[in-house]
C-alpha cells in the first residue's frame, strides 16, 4: 500500500504547520530543515508558492501524486468549484472521516485502523483507507476493536460538535456523514485555488 514513509517533523518545518498533528520539534525549530534553513531569505517563485501548497494538500492527507492527480481530475468533471470539490473528496475519505470523528488522533493512526479491519462502514468491515463515504452512511468501530486502548485514548474527551457534517453515537461507538462539507467547514490551512492554477497550466 502506498504512503509516505519518510521523516514528518522535516516536512512540517517545510510548511511552518503542524500537517501531521502536534510536532515538539516544530515547537522548538519553527524554520525550514537542512543546513540554512534558519538563514535562508530566498524569494519563491510563484510555480513554487503553487506547487508547494499541492504538497502540503497532499502530505495532510496522505495522498500520493498519481492518486492526488485522479482526485483532482474528478473533482474538475464535476459541477461546482473545483477547489472545493477536491477538499470535499478528500475529506470523505474513510481515514480521514475515522480521524475527524476522534476514532484516531492522527490520519497516520487513522489509516492504520482502517488498514487492520478495525473499521466498518454500514456495519461492514472496510479495510481500504481511500474508501470515499457517502453521506448517510455510519462510520464505526469494529465490536472486538472498541476496547483498544488507542481508541479509548483519542476518543477520551473528544469535542464532537467540532465539525458540523459529522454525527456521532457514543453508545455504539459511531458516526455518520450527515453531507460534505461545507469549505468554511473545512479546518486544514489549505489554498486549493493554487492548486488548480496549477493543474490548469
Amino acid at each position: 500500500m502506498a504512503r509516505y514513509t519518510g521523516p514528518k517533523s522535516r516536512i512540517a518545518r517545510k510548511f511552518g504547520e503542524a500537517i501531521f498533528g502536534p510536532d515538539k520539534v516544530l515547537a522548538k525549530r519553527n524554520y525550514p530543515p537542512g543546513q540554512h534553513g534558519n538563514n535562508r531569505r530566498k524569494k519563491t517563485s510563484e510555480y513554487g508558492v503553487m506547487l508547494a501548497e499541492k504538497q502540503k494538500a497532499k502530505y495532510t492527507y496522505g495522498v500520493l501524486e498519481k492518486q492526488f492527480r485522479n482526485m483532482f481530475e474528478k473533482a474538475a468533471s464535476a459541477n461546482g468549484i473545483t477547489g472545493e470539490i477536491l477538499l470535499q473528496n478528500l475529506e470523505a475519505r474513510l481515514d480521514n472521516v475515522v480521524f475527524r470523528l476522534g476514532i484516531a488522533p492522527t490520519r497516520a493512526a487513522a489509516r492504520q485502523l482502517v488498514s487492520h479491519r478495525h473499521i466498518v462502514v454500514d456495519g461492514k468491515v472496510v479495510n481500504i483507507p481511500s474508501y470515499s463515504v457517502k453521506p448517510g452512511q455510519i462510520v464505526g468501530v469494529r465490536e472486538k476493536a472498541k476496547s483498544l486502548e488507542v481508541i479509548s485514548n483519542a476518543l477520551a474527551g473528544f469535542n464532537h460538535s467540532k465539525y458540523p457534517w459529522l454525527e456521532w453515537d457514543e453508545t455504539v461507538k459511531a458516526g455518520k456523514l450527515l453531507h460534505l462539507p461545507e469549505r468554511a467547514d473545512i479546518p486544514e490551512n489549505i489554498k486549493e485555488q493554487l492548486i488548480v492554477e496549477l493543474y490548469s497550466k
